[in-house]
């Protein structure tokens, strides 16, 4: 019998504390006596009660809510003549980490409200970690960082009541043209998905490629779902968001476990360096999209879900993506957002799971690490330099300025940023949000729209937002407009 009561099979490993010595029971505290006070010299126990005072580290500030897998990402057409990053050299297999999520809920909310979704890769390439990231949207509500807290506050709960606010979410949005683009495609069909597997991926901003020829490309991601763009009526949404809150979670990793591994094609948008200053509109707005007719998609490769993480909390609660991982042939654009994240996503990670959080096995990269990086909270891997300085005379790394000195950047451009952001022909918040609804959107898509935006703002928006809102609408079409000016005002 063990010390607890139960009888232990042979090969049933016993109980131990977090220093590995045997525990004496696993549900009886030292005590004096059957009925007496517990003793402070039961260790265990108060391990255990320690440990569970501190399970839970800070929540995301958005994308709380998420779920990911493991799997590969392998090359299937030669763009080496784009960018010199190994993992996007012919026939290339590079083993990688996805965690997909929702925007503005919090770690219990339901997977099924209508929100845009994070899609985040981690790349484990042969020169550190590359990471993607993005959305299930090629553009953003905003396009300044100076206005994302704002934008992420108006989209969480109200301070006085705690609850959500559709009236905050639409006096935001009406104050902020630039919204346009996002909100009609949120509150389209793909608001919703049907699941993970039924969802692209974009990386919204506007990169730089880098060949080995030092030549540059301003780039964005398309990551196309093999599985088909599916969603969820707002009426199945909300019946899921009751009856099963955690669906896209559980989807996910059925469909891993079942053998049915969904996989993602990736397609590249190719812009050459110097086409940006005179095009039509700013090429790194991040509420504007490149029409396909101007740069078509070119194929890369193929992304592959294969292998659920052993334990959610260590693989995906743990896992920390930052824009500001970029290998050897990608750098960042003069996106102003996209600037904002290289800065907020370390900083985020930093605060929420540690200085050392890199030395977490999800995010701990599959090539040598070499860094002066030294000591911090909970680090147990030292840094293999020697002396912790640099330069230094004991045999310490040293930058390799002959394969890596040319940084992926667009300094050489000189007026590069203030040409991006000077005014451009169709420089405008509101043409390609009515593009969207005219052009891309059938008719009963329209009726979706209509139906999903009135119900919005029938929920507790207020005048004069809702006033500002019904004319947000005609100024992206006035016939979608005027329909949901009747239906929220009962005409």
């Amino acid at each position: 019998m063990s010390p607890g009561g139960r009888t232990l099979v042979s090969d049933t490993p016993y109980t131990t504390n977090n220093a590995g010595i045997p525990v004496e029971s696993d549900e009886h505290s030292l005590s004096v006596g059957p009925d007496g006070p517990v003793l402070l010299q039961d260790h265990y126990v108060i391990e255990k009660m320690a440990q569970f005072n501190r399970e839970r580290v800070p929540e995301r500030v958005v994308h709380a809510k998420g779920s990911g897998a493991y799997g590969f990402f392998e090359v299937t057409n030669d763009v080496s003549q784009f960018t010199k990053a190994d993992l996007f050299q012919p026939g290339k297999r590079t083993e990688m980490l996805a965690r997909f999520s929702t925007v503005a809920g919090e770690q219990g909310s339901p997977d099924t409200w209508r929100d845009p979704r994070g899609f985040a890769l981690k790349f484990y390439t042969e020169h550190g970690n590359y990471d993607m990231v993005g959305n299930n949207t090629p553009i953003f509500f905003v396009r300044d960082s100076q206005k994302f807290q704002d934008f992420i506050r108006s989209q969480k709960r109200h301070p006085a009541t705690g609850l959500r606010n559709n009236d905050m979410q639409w006096d935001f949005w009406t104050l902020s043209p630039e919204t346009a683009h996002q909100v009609t495609w949120l509150m389209g069909d793909r608001g919703v998905p049907k699941s993970y597997r039924f969802m692209n991926g974009y990386s919204s901003h506007t990169y730089m490629w880098v060949n080995r020829g030092g030549e540059r490309f301003w780039v964005k991601y398309h990551f196309k779902t093999d599985q088909g763009v599916d969603f969820l009526t707002q009426a199945e949404a909300d019946e899921l968001a009751g009856s099963d809150a955690d669906r896209h979670r559980r989807d996910l990793r059925e469909a891993i476990e079942s053998g049915n591994a969904p996989s993602w094609t990736l397609y590249m948008q190719i812009m050459p360096f110097d086409e940006a200053p005179g095009y039509r509109f700013n090429p790194f707005d991040l509420t504007k999209v490149w029409p396909h007719s101007d740069y078509p998609l070119i194929e890369v490769g193929r992304m592959v879900l294969d292998r659920n993480p052993e334990d959610y909390f260590v693989h995906i609660e743990q896992a920390a993506f930052e824009p500001s991982n970029l290998v050897p042939g990608i750098g960042p654009s003069p996106d102003k957002m996209l600037l904002g994240r290289l800065f907020s996503y370390p900083d985020a990670h930093r605060y929420r799971i540690g200085t050392n959080y890199a030395q977490l096995p999800p995010n701990r990269p599959h090539s040598v690490v070499s860094s002066y990086a030294k000591d911090g909270s909970m680090r147990y891997e030292p840094a293999n330099t020697a002396r912790p300085y640099a330069p230094n005379s004991y045999g310490g790394p040293a930058a390799d300025t002959a394969r890596f000195g040319e940084i992926a950047g667009w300094a050489s451009a000189g007026e590069m940023v203030r040409e991006a952001y000077t005014l451009h022909s169709e420089d405008d918040d509101w043409g390609q949000a009515g593009t969207l609804v005219r052009k891309v959107l059938d008719d009963a898509a329209r009726d979706r729209l209509v139906s999903n935006v009135s119900g919005h703002l029938k929920d507790g928006v207020s005048r004069p937002v809702l006033d500002r809102a019904v004319q947000y609408w005609r100024n992206i079409d006035k016939t979608v407009g005027d329909r949901i000016a009747k239906e929220v005002n009962g005409g």
